[in-house]
């Protein structure tokens, strides 16, 4: 069996595209059979990885790409900052607790939640990110075409779940009984990560039903993670430091 085959059969991708130049590369370098194999499959290691954590991310499907380097942790009080920072070791998603971001908008939250996101998928864990509006009309698509059992099935297997968004619209009865259906359920099985604009005590704005409302609270907010954001919206102060600099010119 040639190398390029057996190469295939154990699904060694990088090795079976690269092994003919690495192996001209490693007798110029002068590199013995042990020094040439171990760079060899520690780059197949590499790549493998990369590929993975890719796969990962899309998988997720995050609808942007933000990462936790880029957030500005400095805008808040200590207080919540020490909060994000314990979050972004991740460790509540190995202890499958819930973290709930509230704020108004432009402060960062679905920044945050993508990027805590992201670094879970570099960290081998799997990850699913949908906001709220969207994920009611795809509960509904999956009880219309009796797929509800294994979409929540799919939906409680994920290490983390970030759900964008929340409050930001209401939602009928039906949205509002499917979602929490699926939220009680996944409770416990894994973590969720919520972004919100609503506080606790407004959340039947959104749910409609108080005593539904309650209890998802009551599910969603027990020893979870629960973070103020809200101050000075990003994206308001970015427009007008842009207009501030036209007005300048």
């Amino acid at each position: 069996m040639k190398i390029e085959e057996a190469a295939r059969e154990l699904k060694l991708a990088y090795i079976r595209e690269h092994y003919t130049d690495y192996l001209k590369e490693a007798t110029h370098r002068g590199l013995n059979l042990e020094e040439a194999l171990n760079e060899l499959l520690c780059e197949e290691v590499t790549q493998r990885r990369e590929r993975s954590h890719q796969r990962r991310i899309k998988q997720a499907k995050f609808d942007q790409k933000k990462y936790l380097a880029d957030f500005d942790d400095s805008v808040f009080d200590e207080y919540p900052r020490q909060q994000l920072c314990q979050l972004k070791t991740l460790d509540f998603i190995k202890r499958k607790e819930n973290a709930i971001l509230i704020g108004n908008p432009g402060t960062g939250k679905t920044h945050f939640s993508i990027g805590i996101g992201i670094e879970a998928c570099l960290q081998g864990l799997s990850v699913q990110f949908v906001n709220a509006p969207n994920l009611i009309i795809q509960l509904k698509e999956a009880v219309t075409q009796s797929q509800f059992v294994r979409f929540k099935r799919r939906f409680e297997s994920v290490d983390l779940v970030i759900i964008d968004e929340l409050g930001y619209l209401s939602f009928d009865e039906s949205g509002a009984e499917l979602l929490f259906n699926l939220l009680s359920n996944r409770n416990d099985k894994g973590s969720i990560m919520l972004t919100t604009n609503l506080t606790f005590d407004r959340w039947q704005e959104c749910f409609k039903d108080p005593t539904l409302t309650g209890a998802l609270v009551d599910r969603l907010a027990y020893q979870a993670n629960v973070i103020d954001m809200r101050g000075e919206s990003y994206r308001i102060k970015q427009t007008s430091s842009w207009i501030d600099s036209m007005t300048d010119r």
